[in-house]
């Protein structure tokens, strides 16, 4: 397996705000799909435990399929769909039921697609709304596209998206440690995501662009953001398409590099403060009785 260069570990001490006796958290990686499946999936998984690890905040399991996910395949050799959709349904009885969840302080949807063969999905809500945290990268605006509780909770959807663009983003928030790192205006080259359903009132921004990632016509496209969600917390970014915004060492699939090594550092930085802020590790906690939401 490859091992990837992340952020040093003394260069990230400054985000953690537990104590040094704290245990580790317990996340939840979700990278199971039954929709479009992206290649920087394992790039993903391998990061996101690298950072629990140096990090020391979490540590991590996951809801997916053995060698990365491997496609069922019919006699005519071409995949079989009821086989994989019954395997991706077998793993998320066993890893996201309501007791499973219990053991867990937060969900990472990373890069999961479509409507998601969950064992009972309120369970998820119900277990975000009790005080635990959720993270949602890239795709995790286009998982649950029927089922609009879901929607509501992550706080937008998935619309379309054009060509891979270099874009400025902008900082929102230089008080929260998944952007207290960036720049004001921060270049990226990623797929960037439009979305439907999103009420800006509802969320508390994080990273946007002004103008549309590719025909640069003035208006609100929102990149991160984050919000309570009962007595829980629930935060997004749409960035993390390609494996080079996950890993300075990584190509895409075509064995381009269009991101700078301090690009994918500056992205993984992003997610982990993301994930300790899901985690209620800073200052500034959710109020211990939230409202419900609906």
């Amino acid at each position: 397996m490859k091992t990837l260069k992340l952020i040093p570990l003394l260069a990230l001490a400054g985000l953690f705000a537990g104590p040094a006796f704290a245990a580790p958290k317990r996340v939840l990686v979700v990278t199971t799909t039954v929709g479009f499946r992206h290649t920087s999936i394992a790039t993903a998984e391998r990061v996101l435990a690298e950072l629990g690890k140096q990090s020391g905040v979490f540590t991590v399991d996951y809801a997916r399929l053995d060698n990365n996910e491997p496609k069922f395949k019919g006699a005519d050799g071409k995949e079989d769909k009821a086989k994989s959709h019954a395997a991706v349904k077998e793993v998320l009885a066993e890893k996201m039921s309501r007791t499973a969840l219990a053991n867990y302080d937060a969900v990472i949807f990373a890069n999961t697609t479509g409507d998601l063969p969950l064992p009972e999905r309120e369970a998820l809500l119900d277990f975000v709304k009790s005080g635990k945290g959720f993270v949602g990268i890239h795709s995790a605006t286009d998982t649950f596209p029927g089922y609009p509780a879901f929607i509501e909770m992550i706080g937008g959807q998935f619309l379309r998206h054009g060509p891979q663009v270099e874009v400025d983003i902008l900082n929102q928030d230089k008080t929260c440690g998944a952007c207290r790192h960036l720049p004001d205006s921060w270049k990226v080259f990623d797929e960037i995501y439009q979305l439907k359903n999103f009420d800006r009132t509802k969320v508390e921004g994080l990273l946007t662009l002004d103008k549309h990632p590719n025909d640069k016509t003035p208006g609100d496209y929102p990149i991160a953001w984050k919000k309570k969600y009962g007595a829980g917390r629930v935060i997004y970014t749409s960035l993390g398409h390609r494996e080079d915004m996950w890993s300075p060492e990584e190509k895409d699939e075509k064995g381009n590099r269009k991101n700078p090594p301090e690009t994918a550092k500056a992205f993984q930085q992003h997610l982990l403060g993301a994930i300790q802020w899901a985690l209620a590790i800073e200052p500034g906690d959710v109020p211990k009785k939230a409202p419900d939401s609906k």
